[in-house]
């Protein structure tokens, strides 16, 4: 009886520390399977703080898509120079369900009622959604979704690894 009370305590020890463990996985997924999500975030990340340049895709200045544009063509995928011409290809996902390595798309310009901003998200924690990007005022950083501008601005999330 006592063997059988000591294996059942073990195994309730280890479901309940799996659940837990479970629990924390799922709080913040960085924990990226595709190692070329990793490669493009971290190619991203390298170029933080690099001030912002129209049409600017290197270390001395950057645009949006020139950020995302340079990152994919670092690991072999070929994707159009501007924003509105990237939002064109993917896989459509909801904002709910967009993960590292997907791409927000956004219209920040009244006069243009487009698509004219792009990020990629980094990283996500407690369901709020981290992206790269380049602004003019700022240069190239990361920003979250749970801040009301962008959450104001945002049009289509695409997906291009999976």
């Amino acid at each position: 009886m006592k063997k059988q009370l000591f294996l059942l305590v073990i195994l309730l020890f280890f479901v309940v520390f799996r659940y837990i463990k479970q629990g924390e996985s799922d709080t913040i997924k960085t924990d990226i399977k595709k190692p070329n999500v990793t490669k493009v975030i971290d190619i991203a990340n390298s170029y933080l703080g690099v001030s912002y340049r129209a049409g600017g895709a290197t270390r001395k200045g950057m645009d949006c898509s020139g950020l995302v544009n340079t990152s994919f063509k670092q690991i072999g995928i070929q994707l159009p120079r501007s924003s509105s011409a990237m939002s064109t290809q993917g896989t459509k996902v909801s904002l709910d369900l967009v993960q590292p390595g997907d791409l927000l798309f956004f219209d920040i310009s009244s006069l243009d009622g487009g698509i004219n901003h792009v990020g990629l998200v980094t990283m996500i924690k407690d369901d709020e959604v981290f992206f790269i990007h380049s602004t003019t005022s700022q240069g190239v950083i990361v920003s979250s979704m749970n801040e009301i501008y962008w959450k104001g601005e945002f049009v289509v999330a695409k997906r291009f690894f999976y």
